[in-house]
């Protein structure tokens, strides 16, 4: 359903962590609610979180608008420092050429309401209900 692998992190290790995500599209039925302008802070859990596909494929996903999330620092840039894991492209989620399949590493459930420790992921769950 969507191309490329998880593989182990760079650092071989489990990885719990909260990150800074970048949205490149608000134009999906996950993403409507959601703003380019903002970073969102998310946490991680995970030990095979590093998404790997060839160039190729990287071109494809590009080329058709499919990265929705890149890890990227406060300011909202994508640099090697803000990914925890090793993804190519710092690639933190992926949707399907069509646009109605989502992939994302981080967990955005978990910050879906101030008593879970934040609302950062809420646009999520408020965008799908929003379609």
């Amino acid at each position: 359903m969507l191309p490329g692998v998880l593989i182990r992190n760079k650092g071989l290790k489990f990885i719990c962590d909260t990150v800074t995500l970048k949205l490149n599209r608000t134009d999906l039925a996950f993403t409507n609610k959601g703003s380019k302008t903002k970073t969102y802070r998310i946490p991680i859990a995970h030990m095979e979180g590093n998404y790997f596909i060839d160039d190729d494929g990287l071109k494809k996903l590009k080329d058709n608008g499919q990265i929705i999330f890149q890890y990227a620092n406060a300011q909202g840039e994508i640099v090697e420092e803000a990914n925890p894991n090793g993804a190519r492209a710092n690639i933190a989620g992926i949707c399907n050429p069509k646009g109605n399949i989502l992939g994302m590493m981080p967990h955005p459930e978990r910050v879906s309401e101030e008593a879970l420790g934040g609302h950062d992921g809420k646009f999520i769950f408020e965008s799908l209900m929003n379609t």
